[in-house]
């Protein structure tokens, strides 16, 4: 989608204090990565929270077991995130991949909690999170626990929806919504050089696992745009 330049969201400073929400370790590269890296340069940092452990990208590595292929994602997502000058640790949730809890689960209520209390003391204004619609279960799975955070923030938090595999909105603005371009021609260098950082994800460093996940060159093409869209919910 190419809406127009004036989006919404210049200057970055109406966004007040924000956080990033990603479903999986690269999530924030890919959907925010742009940014992230233009507040950092405004020296205002989001935080940044990865709501699963990423280990479902390749379940069936011997050389990559879970808590090693875990660490990886961490290491790879603290060194994208430093690529985008940001100089806050990122947060990792853990919560289970591919069984991140929707509401009805026995265990949202908890992992509502674990979100809002990973931001910064006071909250934030603003939330960037998956596209409600992504076809993920954890992308979907995050949006609840963003919405649900609000819900009970107690004060006004404005909601920005990226979008990753979802290719009918990545294509055209979805009825109901906003489109909100942000421009990123300045930082997208450093964009491309975070998404590089996860290279358990763009390259084939596991190669043992037959049914391994990997960004493929033409997925990845998407996020070399010098803008970044975000969706906001028309009221």
């Amino acid at each position: 989608m190419t809406p127009p330049l004036d989006g919404g969201l210049e200057p970055l400073s109406t966004l007040g204090k924000v956080a990033i929400l990603a479903p999986h370790p690269d999530d924030e590269s890919l959907g925010c990565g742009g940014l992230i890296a233009r507040l950092a340069a405004i020296g205002a940092p989001p935080a940044i929270i990865v709501v699963s452990d990423g280990t479902g990208s390749h379940p069936n590595s011997p050389s990559y077991p879970p808590e090693r292929l875990r660490a990886l994602r961490e290491e790879e997502t603290r060194e994208a995130v430093a690529a985008l000058g940001s100089p806050l640790e990122p947060v990792f949730l853990r919560l289970p991949d591919t069984a991140v809890p929707h509401p009805g689960n026995s265990a949202f209520a908890e992992a509502v909690g674990r979100v809002a209390s990973a931001l910064p003391p006071g909250g934030v204004d603003t939330i960037a999170v998956s596209f409600r619609d992504d076809p993920h279960c954890d992308h979907q799975a995050a949006f609840a626990l963003a919405a649900a955070v609000i819900e009970r923030a107690g004060h006004p938090v404005r909601l920005l929806e990226y979008v990753i595999w979802n290719d009918e909105a990545a294509a055209a603005v979805p009825a109901g919504f906003q489109p909100r371009r942000l421009d990123i021609a300045p930082v997208l260098a450093a964009k491309l050089r975070a998404i590089s950082c996860h290279r358990s994800q763009t390259t084939n460093l596991i190669a043992d696992d037959p049914g391994g996940f990997r960004l493929e060159p033409a997925m990845l093409r998407r996020f070399e745009l010098p803008w970044e869209t975000y969706l906001e919910a028309i009221p």
